[in-house]
């Protein structure tokens, strides 16, 4: 009887261990999505397509070469004023690195961009906080430098 017990703990540790990472192949995919809609929307110029992948809120964070930028509308706006056109925006690219859940509903993404640009090109790496918020990944952090 306690045999039959243990291979029923067993069998139920092993599906749980299973279910998990099936959750996160899940999760990556999404959040895979999110940073192509982010670049198709970028390389049409559309930054406020680009913006919509991050969290609508006044928690949002943002922290580039030149500081932290507090809420969405103030990432927006810094967005505009150091992308004013196409030309300064360029063609975006991303290489995803690293995907970390730090909980069930949130994860570290790793990452290195790069702007094709004729006035010259731009790279760095980034790092965001991702959260699931009524059902939609979206960036709650972004460091990008």
């Amino acid at each position: 009887m306690r045999f039959l017990l243990f291979l029923t703990l067993l069998g139920g540790l092993a599906f749980s261990s299973f279910q998990p990472a099936h959750a996160q192949q899940h999760d990556q995919q999404q959040i895979t999505a999110l940073m192509m809609a982010q670049t198709m929307a970028w390389n049409k110029g559309d930054i406020d397509g680009f913006m919509q992948t991050y969290w609508h809120s006044d928690s949002l964070l943002f922290i580039g070469k030149n500081g932290v930028t507090y809420g969405w509308q103030a990432t927006l706006n810094r967005y505009k004023k150091t992308y004013p056109d196409v030309t300064a925006m360029g063609k975006l690219d991303f290489k995803l690195l690293e995907f970390k859940p730090l909980a069930a509903d949130v994860y570290l993404l790793i990452g290195q961009w790069h702007l094709q640009r004729t006035i010259g090109d731009l790279q760095g790496h980034f790092s965001l906080v991702l959260k699931k918020i009524n059902g939609q990944w979206k960036i709650i952090a972004d460091h990008s430098s």
